[in-house]
């Protein structure tokens, strides 16, 4: 019976399937051409009657299947003649070829006045007073979007490619992407995206079109781009008025546009701006990022009345990277737009520009003491300066009336259930245009490939198949996690310096490992995690020289509600650390000096020690820590002077640091009790929210750092730490145009108590005597050294970085588009007894979008200290 029923229910689904191809199987199919025969790859197919309409494919071809009736079809493609064509679809195909001949533009009469200045720049200034209002005069549109992403690798280094064909990946294969999803986007800047299916080369990647389709060029910065429409645009590009046409009875301008310098984040090429309602009809602009190139094609429909939308999107990327080189095509296409229009601006207002056209008395001007809202329908025409005025004072009084200011963006991304499982018929029922040869070959691939890996595997969850995971002894030195089951997890850490050597332990190994507990559950909301944890972190280190064994551990619990939560941790044992908590030299870095130049930067001392902490993040802007540390502190001496460095001239030195301040009973064996209190607070953070999560976006707003340390003195005990520290800082960063960037990291401090201070409670500075960059611009000095200035009295330290878009190389527009930047940065450190130690320097940065040289020197009041070359990794990189 079981049987009977799923025969039938196959014979109705496949007769199901019949009937709908039956019954929508006419329409209109062809092929769009140049004069010359060549194929327009994604013109635009527009059914005026049904506001709707689909692009072509790479070879020009369509097809849209149609009810029986009357249709006027628009073909558009940019450059080209548009043509419009009445058809009447019956119950067959109907074959329909275009041939479009190119533009024809004419230059407009101009009425010359004393400036004689391009007719393109008066166009954009009224284009450029006018993005805000056409960014904000639609309050909410939904649509539904087709993207299809097809990339190939073009080449790689001849010792990769066997390597890559045995992973599948073939040169100058199309690997290809689909999705379809309906998009709803809500001013100011909500945006529901509901993916209904996703078609994909075999790893099920989650497709969304969502960012490249609701990015404007109406607003200031597409992907940290300078918009053609920007307020600041006439500082980064010219305009050259090149002709215009007459399409559906409006007047478009094609404007080219030139950037002033030529480089990254600046676009290049034409766009083209609609008459009198100064909106964007179609625009064709291309820019770099990273030594990227980046192309974006888009053209706009009516689809409202004077309201123009993209319904066709092209972007292209392409470049080389280290003997890869690849293109990637991304093809968006809108339709079924359902539009709430602005009803505050549907006033169409027309734009006078006072630079070139009189402005009549009778226009009165502003007051600030009526709304902006009125301002604007008490006037049918406006002065540009004085419309973006208005504009502006509008936005800023619909902000006021919103619940959130400090949210930024709220985007919600589902998939549906069967948005995965859709079979071939449904992809071709609903797929706006025909694959091209390659991209089926590509899916055939794929899709064979897909079928052998999932044969392979027997388990689907990801992690059942991690908790099956086997012991593998490398795991102890590059980390590995094994899952139990019921939040029940354990493990070796990852640590790359595991292995290293150092004068006061000889060779050294490290294991660390954790076991955790944890569960998490859904709080009301159905969004927010209610997670509670408990974890066990364990280490253990042993020195060969030293013959000498540590251990340490690290119990906590932690409770968080989302973002905010606690923690509540015990660490102790006995161990070994450097002077400096921060740990300024990374431990691999100063065995390679030891090993080759004789050179031991790592300053150690051992404590045996228990450390009571508490954090607790009250919020995202908000975080308050303290600790509690009693240890049992002692300082160490060299056991070993093995290097292969063997000239006498050189010899490793003490493990004591050298210091302008020390007496020797700074470096005393002590049994110290501090208390530390710290508090981080991040004034105006701004959010995202991500599927009804708020998630904080760090970088908007100012770390600022308050800190209070306190040595407490036992009456009865002569070496116990006795002083009281307090600590302030600001770091943050501006930008400045295009690429111009400024990073800054301001801290101070004083002892207002240093009867008894030991150097493990100095304030240390983060120096570098080797000649590899630390991570982070604004973070460390460059030359200074680690422990020379490190101090117990008061202290005023600066470290400033720039990054320019233009400066001495990069005057070059060869170089700027291969994303090289270049660097200025000063540092400054003062305490009560050090001089005036100060660094400058320059850098090359993002050098084959991977490294960063730095070159600077080092200044004792104004005498030369030290200098050098440093290198690192570039700048925009960021590891944890």
């Amino acid at each position: 019976m079981i049987d009977f029923y799923k025969k039938a229910s196959l014979l109705i689904y496949l007769l199901s399937l019949i009937f709908c191809n039956f019954s929508l199987a006419q329409g209109i199919r062809g092929k769009v051409t140049d004069d010359s025969g060549e194929p327009l790859g994604y013109a635009s197919i527009f059914i005026r009657n049904l506001g709707d309409g689909i692009p072509t494919n790479q070879q020009g071809e369509f097809e849209y299947k149609l009810r029986p009736g009357f249709y006027d079809v628009v073909v558009q493609y940019m450059g080209y003649t548009s043509k419009v064509q009445t058809i009447e679809v019956k119950e067959e195909w109907v074959k329909l070829d275009f041939i479009l001949e190119q533009q024809t533009y004419a230059l407009q009469e101009v009425t010359i006045n004393s400036k004689a200045e391009d007719p393109a720049l008066t166009i954009m200034r009224k284009a450029i007073s006018k993005a805000k209002f056409h960014r904000l005069q639609v309050d909410e549109y939904t649509m539904t979007v087709y993207l299809k992403g097809t990339g190939q690798l073009t080449n790689a280094p001849f010792f990769m490619k066997k390597e890559l064909e045995k992973e599948g990946l073939k040169l100058n294969e199309a690997y290809t992407t689909e999705s379809v999803s309906e998009i709803t986007f809500r001013q100011p800047n909500t945006v529901e995206e509901k993916v209904i299916s996703i078609r994909t080369n075999g790893d099920n990647n989650q497709t969304s079109p969502a960012p490249y389709i609701v990015t404007s060029f109406y607003q200031e910065k597409i992907n940290e781009a300078i918009s053609p429409l920007a307020p600041s645009a006439f500082a980064y590009y010219k305009f050259r008025f090149e002709g215009s046409f007459i399409e559906n009875g409006y007047t478009i301008n094609k404007i080219r546009v030139t950037p002033r310098s030529r480089g990254e984040r600046v676009f290049e090429g034409h766009i083209f701006i609609i008459e009198d309602h100064w909106a964007i009809h179609s625009l064709d602009l291309k820019t770099s990022l990273l030594g990227f190139d980046i192309g974006v094609r888009q053209l706009y429909s009516e689809v409202a009345t004077h309201v123009w939308m993209p319904t066709t999107h092209t972007y292209t990327f392409g470049g080389k990277f280290f003997g890869f080189a690849g293109e990637y095509k991304y093809l968006a296409s809108a339709r079924d737009h359902k539009v709430i229009i602005n009803q505050d601006l549907i006033v169409d207002t027309k734009i006078l520009d006072e630079k070139v056209q009189e402005i009549p008395k009778s226009i009165r001007s502003l007051d600030k003491n009526v709304s902006a809202l009125e301002q604007m329908a008490q006037n049918d025409q406006l002065s540009r300066k004085d419309f973006r005025k208005l504009i502006n004072e509008y936005e800023k009084e619909a902000l006021k009336e919103r619940e959130d200011v400090a949210v930024i963006s709220n985007r919600s991304y589902k998939i549906d259930s069967l948005a995965k499982k859709r079979d071939l018929s449904y992809w071709d029922s609903i797929r706006p245009l025909k694959l091209t040869e390659a991209e089926i070959k590509g899916y055939q691939r794929d899709d064979s490939l897909a079928v052998v890996e999932a044969a392979k595997v027997s388990e689907n969850d990801s992690l059942a198949k991690k908790s099956m995971r086997k012991f593998n002894p490398l795991d102890i030195l590059t980390g590995g996690g094994y899952n139990f089951g019921k939040g029940r997890s354990a493990g070796f850490k990852s640590n790359p310096s595991s292995i290293s050597f150092n004068t006061v332990e000889g060779y050294r190994a490290v294991l660390s490992g954790y076991y955790k507990v944890q569960k998490s559950e859904k709080m009301a909301d159905s969004v927010t995690n209610h997670t509670r944890s408990w974890s066990i972190e364990p280490e253990l280190r042993y020195g060969f020289s030293s013959k000498q064994f540590y251990s340490m551990i690290d119990i906590k619990r932690s409770v968080n509600k989302g973002r905010p939560g606690h923690t509540l941790g015990l660490k102790g044992g006995s161990y070994i650390f450097q002077y400096n908590a921060d740990n300024p030299i990374n431990e691999l870095v100063n065995s390679l000096y030891s090993f080759f130049l004789r050179q031991n930067y790592m300053k150690l001392f051992e404590q045996d020690f228990a450390t009571l902490y508490f954090a607790h993040r009250i919020s995202d802007a908000f975080t308050y820590r303290s600790s509690i540390t009693y240890a049992d502190r002692r300082s160490l001496s060299n056991n070993t002077d093995f290097s292969l460095y063997n000239r006498d001239s050189r010899n490793y030195t003490d493990n004591i640091p050298e210091n302008i301040e020390t007496m020797p009973d700074n470096f005393e064996n002590n049994k110290s009790l501090i208390w530390k209190s710290s508090i981080s607070w991040r004034p105006g953070v701004k959010y995202q929210i991500r599927n009804g999560r708020k998630i904080p976006l760090l970088d908007s707003a100012p770390l600022v750092n308050f800190s209070y340390t306190k040595g407490i003195k036992h009456q009865r005990s002569i070496d116990h730490a006795d002083f009281d520290l307090l600590e302030g800082g600001i770091e943050h960063f501006f930008n400045f145009g295009v690429s111009g960037k400024l990073d800054f990291n301001l801290k101070a401090g004083t002892f207002i108590n240093n009867n008894k201070v030991y150097f493990q409670d100095f304030v240390h500075f983060g120096g570098n005597r080797t000649i590899f960059a630390n991570m982070g611009v604004a973070s460390n000095y460059r030359f200074l050294d680690y422990y020379q200035y490190s101090t117990s009295s008061e202290y005023v330290s600066g470290i400033v970085h720039y990054q320019f878009r233009k400066f001495l190389l990069t005057q070059l527009p060869m170089l700027r588009f291969t994303g090289l930047r270049e660097n200025l940065f000063f540092n400054y450190l003062k305490t009560a007894n050090s001089p005036h130690y100060w660094e400058v320097g320059y850098s090359l940065d993002n050098l084959f979008r991977v490294f960063r040289i730095e070159m600077g020197a080092g200044f004792e009041n104004n005498n030369f200290n030290r200098g050098g070359v440093r290198l690192g990794i570039a700048s925009f990189i960021t590891i944890n």
